[in-house]
């Protein structure tokens, strides 16, 4: 329910607050005095597109802020799948800068333009001429009946299995996909392992393989330089051994004379034994030195093996090769299983299929039972209301599952006997095409929670007795709904428990619109101009009056 509406710099609007009754709040005016642009204002806070040139100050921005008490509309759960703050008494504000720059709040929080619709589009119906499109239009004349027949659960059970469907067909279809990729590169991944699995590839061993052989390929050239370097050793008479010990002998000499020389000679001689523990390793590295054709063979396949692998596989190591071995290996493995779990995947979704079939069956048949109830229920309204001839039937189809059921529903309507029912986008004049969503309202208001109702010129085509009916209809809702209607009819206005006058103020250097509720006295005397003109007669009076229910 909206309880506090404020609008400032929209339009004429220079500052404006409005704070809505309860039950039916009317709202008239003088012509162009702004009464369509408190909807276009409301409209930015059901997330309509913003316009810089909406502005009355081009300096400064505009606010359009509404407070809600939400208490009776379940929004806890959406708030908290939207991150919004939820609170009974919910504000929402929208924001128009000067540069054009829009931004949108649900209590202080910065939201989309999508999520600010979705919340307020809960609070708020707007009834205007754009719901001529929306009436026709199959899933609204579906939502229609499932809301007078009230199947909240059987929808939500209906949604439930159909979820389920949906995943399970779509893991069905995903697997049968797979397959079919998977068969046509069979042969070649089991081609491909075979290959990586005949080099019986190890983590590392490529550069141990090549540094071995090269080992090989250059035996001989290191068992001469191993000999060459053992001789200058060793070997010979003038070797470095022999005369490292001849220097050493020099120095032991030394060191008998003075002690000076006796690091020198510790230093000396561990040098020698350094170089000897050299000497003993050089020859063994000369006797363990072989060349093995064979060996280095074996070694150079292998390697070519990697290496025609790399290429072929557009990679520099053979780790990269084991974890392609291993990807091959599962796709090779998930092949080999695949059957099993499409199988598996092919019975539940028969089974998911036949349980939502079920359902929507179920939904289906409960449907059909209210088609003939809810056209009744219409056609008895639009008759109180001067169309005595008018015939709503609803033509329904069986189709495909969908998120809605399996039901195409098509609402037919005529206003004249004789004149076989169309579709409601053929057939239904501005004038009827009121009347007939009016009644669809006050039917569905007595079914469901609905939110504020606003009314744009509902009068449209109507007067006298039927104008009167549709104003009692309409106080009849706002028993259990904020109802607000903007009117020119002196028939609603008489009927409001709170009426709104909307007025150009010319005082200023720009002309503004402003709103103040009427005493009793002040909305005698609307009503009166409402039926006689700006001067009204004594018995305008007395028919302003009347239609008030007051007494002379």
């Amino acid at each position: 329910m909206l309880v506090h509406l404020s609008i400032k710099n929209y339009a004429l609007i220079q500052s404006l607050e409005i704070d809505p009754f309860t039950k039916l709040n009317i709202i008239t005016g003088e012509t162009g005095a702004g009464k369509s642009i408190m909807l276009g204002a409301v409209g930015l806070l059901l997330g309509k597109r913003a316009d810089t040139k909406a502005l009355l100050n081009d300096s400064e921005k505009c606010i359009i802020e509404g407070t809600f008490n939400v208490s009776d509309y379940k929004l806890s759960q959406l708030f908290d799948e939207k991150g919004l703050d939820y609170e009974e008494e919910t504000i929402i504000r929208r924001e128009i800068t000067p540069s054009g720059k829009s931004r949108a709040f649900i209590n202080d929080t910065p939201v989309t333009l999508d999520i600010l619709r979705l919340v307020t589009n809960r609070l708020i119906d707007v009834h205007s001429q754009h719901d001529q499109l929306l009436l026709g239009t199959g899933q609204f004349q579906l939502n229609l009946i499932d809301l007078y027949a009230k199947h909240g659960d059987l929808i939500k059970n209906y949604q439930q299995k159909f979820l389920l469907f949906t995943n399970a067909k779509k893991h069905y279809e995903s697997l049968l996909s797979e397959t079919s990729e998977i068969n046509k590169e069979k042969d070649y991944n089991n081609f491909l392992l075979e290959e990586l699995d005949k080099v019986n590839l190890v983590a590392g061993e490529q550069a141990t393989l090549e540094e071995e052989l090269k080992v090989l390929e250059s035996a001989e050239e290191i068992k001469t330089k191993l000999f060459e370097a053992s001789a200058i050793l060793d070997n010979e008479e003038q070797s470095v051994n022999l005369q490292l010990e001849a220097i050493n002998t020099l120095l032991n000499q030394l060191v008998r004379i003075s002690p000076t020389y006796q690091p020198l000679q510790e230093r000396l001689n561990s040098c020698l034994i350094e170089l000897r523990d050299i000497t003993d390793e050089i020859n063994t590295a000369q006797d363990r030195i072989m060349h093995d054709p064979e060996k280095a063979a074996a070694y150079q396949e292998k390697l070519s093996g990697i290496y025609n692998l790399q290429q072929k596989h557009q990679v520099a190591s053979v780790e990269e090769l084991i974890v392609i071995r291993e990807e091959l290996s599962e796709k090779v493995l998930r092949a080999a299983n695949l059957n099993d779990e499409i199988e598996k995947a092919e019975k539940e979704n028969h089974r998911s299929e036949e349980e939502m079939m079920k359902h929507a069956t179920d939904l289906s048949k409960s449907r059909q039972k209210h088609f003939e109830p809810i056209t009744d229920a219409i056609e008895n309204l639009l008759k109180s209301l001067g169309m005595p001839n008018a015939a709503l039937q609803v033509s329904s189809e069986i189709g495909e599952a969908g998120r809605h059921g399996i039901d195409m529903v098509n609402l037919l309507f005529s206003a004249n006997k004789g004149v076989a029912p169309q579709p409601l986008k053929n057939v239904a004049s501005g004038g009827e095409f009121a009347r007939l969503m009016f009644c669809i309202k006050y039917i569905l208001a007595d079914k469901t929670a609905l939110p504020t109702i606003i009314f744009d010129e509902i009068d449209t085509g109507i007067s006298g007795e039927i104008a009167i009916k549709m104003a009692i209809m309409m106080q009849t809702m706002a028993q259990n709904h904020q109802v607000i209607s903007i009117s020119h009819l002196p028939q609603f206005a008489a009927k409001g428990d709170v009426h709104f006058f909307v007025y150009k103020d010319n005082n200023a250097a720009k002309t503004i619109s402003k709103i103040k509720v009427l005493t009793a006295e002040e909305r005698i005397l609307e009503i009166a101009k409402m039926i006689g003109g700006d001067n009204p007669t004594d018995s305008a009076f007395e028919n302003a009056r009347e239609l008030m229910g007051i007494g002379q």
